[in-house]
């Protein structure tokens, strides 16, 4: 809330100062920190929805919701640096005239504001990829901000020049592309999270590898790991036990569970142990026994390539 406070506050300033002056970098800041309060009051409400408790209809609740608005966050700022380069290309044909010292110090207010406020969503960022993705606009607007700062002291300094304000667009393109960079790791985050690509933080195979460690396992197959939502990772794999295994099959699940949970960090575990894969009609794709075999094979010409 008080990220939202004082980034809400600072936008008005920011619309004044860039209409007062003429700042096409100060208008684009003002726009993109208008983003930033939205972007801040999506995670906060995405938070609040996500506390909603589960139901037979939705079996995973709505924990989905702060990936949307993390994806919703990230587009918009796309939108905002599409504007601002379609603005700053019309004042670079025309630049106007912009007042120098109004831009530098509105813009070194606004670098204050935007450290404060990024400083404040840092310690949640790590916990939640919406609230990451309101920490990515703070963090563009400090760009931006220090684009303004450096807009606003070149026009200062060289006011004397003939058509210096057309530093100014050229900043405020400056900071689109910022506004871009600064996201792409977002969106690629969301994108792998909707189409539940495998976390980056877990090696599948050495995840297999390790069960099938695991006296009594012949082989772990139809292997899916996704994310459900931030720090809440769902895990699913039949495991083929060996038909002749004497041990008691419901410590071998615990095993298993205690591997994916404490080795792992998975959250939601479901294990389908199986002694024959006759009548098991799901994808049997074991790519990481492919993978092993091709690890054995590398290391099989290491060595000979060595003697």
């Amino acid at each position: 809330m008080a990220a939202l406070a004082l980034t809400s506050s600072f936008m008005v300033v920011e619309v004044v100062g860039g209409v007062v002056s003429g700042s096409l970098a100060l208008i684009a800041d003002a726009g993109h920190m208008l983003t930033d309060s939205a972007s801040i009051f999506l995670a906060l409400l995405a938070i609040w929805i996500a506390k909603k408790p589960v139901s037979a209809d939705r079996t995973f609740g709505y924990n989905r919701t702060e990936i949307l608005a993390a994806g919703v966050n990230a587009l918009s700022l796309w939108a905002i640096a599409a504007w601002i380069v379609y603005e700053s290309i019309h004042r670079l044909l025309d630049p106007p005239p912009i007042a120098g010292p109004t831009v530098l110090i509105v813009g070194s207010i606004g670098l204050a504001v935007n450290i404060a406020a990024a400083f404040i969503l840092h310690r949640s960022s790590g916990h939640s990829l919406n609230v990451e993705g309101a920490l990515q606009h703070v963090l563009a607007d400090i760009m931006g901000s220090v684009a303004v700062i450096v807009s606003g002291g070149v026009i200062v300094i060289f006011k004397n020049v003939n058509n210096i304000g057309i530093v100014d667009p050229i900043l405020s393109s400056l900071i689109a592309l910022l506004i871009v960079y600064s996201s792409w790791g977002l969106v690629v985050q969301v994108f792998s999270v909707l189409i539940e690509a495998t976390p980056s933080h877990i090696d599948v195979y050495k995840l297999c590898a390790d069960i099938e460690d695991i006296p009594g396992v012949t082989v772990i197959h139809d292997v899916h790991a996704w994310t459900v939502t931030s720090g809440y990772v769902a895990f699913s794999a039949h495991v083929l036990a060996d038909p002749e295994y004497e041990g008691d099959h419901d410590e071998l699940l615990r095993k298993i569970r205690r591997i994916a949970k404490e080795d792992y960090g998975l959250s939601h575990i479901t294990i389908q142990l199986e002694t024959t894969v006759k009548g098991c009609t799901e994808d049997h794709h074991v790519d990481h026994l492919l993978q092993k075999q091709k690890k054995i094979e590398k290391r099989r010409r290491f060595a000979f390539g060595h003697n």
